[in-house]
């Protein structure tokens, strides 16, 4: 019996998260930055993936299909790799008008199969850096870099006899956003960090998967549609212009029983949620936070410390419907009332790759 399988992801750049020399390349129509990519790829990865580029959507794609034969005892036969990669376009201003610079994709990488009783395991590494330059200092000799970073994502997917399959990015660049897609096309988790400065003067050379040195990812689940609309509103909609703010790594952003009636966004990093001193959850980019402080008198019911350097929106309660608000603290008390502890609605869902 054959049993194929795919996970996909997606790499896009934020409009929030380019600094330094990046922000500057935005200004100058250098750097490109993406508009979110869909919730769903649907039945048909590649061709989504493939629409995606031609209306330059994306950065790049890693799309890890594979393939298991299974004997009737549940033994491995045969197996295969399918799929790969898809990498994206620069285009640059210049004048009045603009020039399309192919970006350099890198040969990807593969492991031979791993294989075991009633499994195999497969991983992919894809990546590459855009065809214009970025020069830039760096820390290390040269000491200067002409040519782009490099970014990259590991995929690693494991197809079982029975069926079943789990997938997992288990590395990435440090830049851009990575969004990850399950068998079915849906969206499935998210990078939790994206590190511009450390991208830029890190990834070359031997500091890559090409020069045998990969980067662990840290990922987090996937935040509600509820929440995706109203990060949406929050940051691109009528609901006023977001004040952005910062929070360092183990720094408290609010304090339990603290008197706080403003709503976050979190952007980027991850959040650790503790009640009573005690930690329940650790939360990442998309999450809508403080909406029950919001409808239940401006009291914080969690703490929340930030794992990792945090970038967050921030609005005021007049600035966001109440109607979704409320739809969103009832979505968070079902999850309150299953077998997972839940602050906000916010159940433990990060974790670092091993």
């Amino acid at each position: 019996m054959r049993i194929e399988r795919v996970v996909t992801t997606v790499s896009w750049i934020p409009s929030d998260m380019l600094q330094g020399v990046g922000r500057m390349g935005t200004r100058l129509h250098m750097v490109t930055n993406d508009p979110p990519p869909p919730d769903s790829l649907g039945a048909d990865p590649e061709a989504a993936i493939e629409t995606l580029r031609s209306s330059d959507r994306l950065r790049f794609a890693n799309i890890l299909r594979a393939y298991a034969d299974f004997d009737a005892d549940g033994a491995v036969t045969g197996c295969g790799y399918a799929g790969g990669g898809v990498i994206g376009a620069t285009t640059v201003a210049v004048g009045v008008g603009s020039i399309t610079i192919p970006a350099v994709m890198l040969d990807a990488i593969r492991g031979e199969p791993d294989r075991g009783e009633g499994w195999v395991r497969f991983l992919q590494t894809v990546g590459g850096r855009t065809g214009a330059p970025l020069p830039r200092p760096v820390k290390r000799p040269p000491f200067v870099q002409y040519r782009a970073p490099i970014t990259w994502t590991t995929l690693e997917l494991t197809i079982h006899a029975d069926g079943s399959h789990e997938e997992r990015l288990v590395g990435a660049a440090p830049f851009p956003r990575h969004w990850v897609y399950g068998n079915d096309g849906r969206l499935i988790a998210k990078s939790s960090v994206a590190a511009y400065r450390h991208w830029a003067g890190a990834a070359f050379g031997s500091r890559t998967p090409w020069g045998d040195q990969d980067a662990p990812a840290m990922v987090s689940a996937v935040e509600s549609a509820l929440e995706r609309e109203l990060s949406s509103l929050i940051m691109r909609g009528n609901a006023g212009r977001a004040r952005i703010a910062r929070a360092a790594e183990g720094a408290p952003l609010v304090e339990q029983g603290a008197v706080d009636d403003r709503l976050f966004l979190l952007l980027d990093g991850v959040l650790r949620v503790e009640v009573d001193g005690q930690p329940l959850a650790e939360i990442g980019p998309g999450v809508v936070l403080g909406e029950r402080a919001v409808l239940e008198g401006g009291r914080r019911s969690a703490t929340l410390t930030a794992v990792t350097p945090c970038k967050l929106a921030v609005v005021t309660p007049d600035q966001v419907d109440r109607e979704r608000l409320a739809v969103l603290a009832g979505n968070h008390r079902r999850e309150d009332r299953g077998n997972t502890p839940t602050v906000d609605g916010q159940s433990p869902r990060c974790q670092l790759a091993d």
